[in-house]
């Protein structure tokens, strides 16, 4: 539980930097992000009540999150694998504005359920759904309007972790600071290493860890 309320803080501070870049580069559109928010937020609050009724440290509450853990990043490893099939898919979808609204919502409501209790979904997951909503809208904007997002759910599910006492300040302080140099290295690396190799990479280590949380 701590470790999940730990990272849901430090995905929200470090995902509010990459929000400054992508809105200052105008590829966020927040008509989209305020959909999401409006599902998400309410949500990830009835969870974390759900969370604190049934006891963050009882034994049955880190069985549920171990295993919507579990789920979460199977789906994530299986939404990067499959992405560029999914993306073609969605490029066929067309839906009235209505119904793309009302199903945006319930996308930010799932999401904000996942993340609330494991701190994943709110990147690959998120960003499937909406090149789904959204075929017509151009990668730049889905990205940064699913990193948007981010910020608000991972900020406000991290807050109500912090109140209830899941929060380790100096876990947080040490990824934050190798956060910098990380990123750095890694976007280094990312320019050297094909998409096509670096994405079943992931996607093995996800499921492997997501599968392994199911199972045990």
């Amino acid at each position: 539980m701590t470790a999940v309320g730990t990272d849901l803080l430090y995905a929200g501070l470090t995902k509010a930097v990459g929000t400054t870049v992508h809105g200052r580069d105008g590829s966020v559109n927040w008509r989209i992000v305020a959909l999401l928010a409006s599902g998400s937020v309410p949500v990830s609050a009835a969870t974390l009540l759900a969370l604190h009724m049934l006891g963050l440290r009882a034994e049955a509450t880190s069985v549920l999150i171990s295993f919507v853990l579990g789920i979460a990043l199977l789906a994530t490893a299986a939404c990067l694998l499959l992405r560029n099939r999914l993306i073609g898919l969605a490029a066929a979808n067309d839906l009235s504005p209505e119904r793309q609204t009302m199903l945006t919502v319930l996308v930010g409501g799932v999401v904000g359920a996942l993340v609330s209790i494991s701190s994943v979904g709110a990147g690959a997951i998120g960003a499937t759904a909406l090149y789904f909503l959204y075929p017509r809208l151009p990668a730049k904007m889905i990205v940064g309007s699913d990193i948007a997002h981010a910020v608000p759910l991972t900020l406000i599910a991290g807050s109500g972790y912090w109140l209830l006492g899941s929060i380790d300040w100096g876990m947080l302080a040490s990824l934050l600071i190798g956060s910098v140099p990380g990123i750095i290295a890694g976007s280094a690396s990312a320019r050297r290493v094909p998409d096509a190799v670096l994405r079943p990479i992931l996607a093995t280590v996800l499921a492997l860890v997501g599968a392994r949380l199911v199972l045990v």
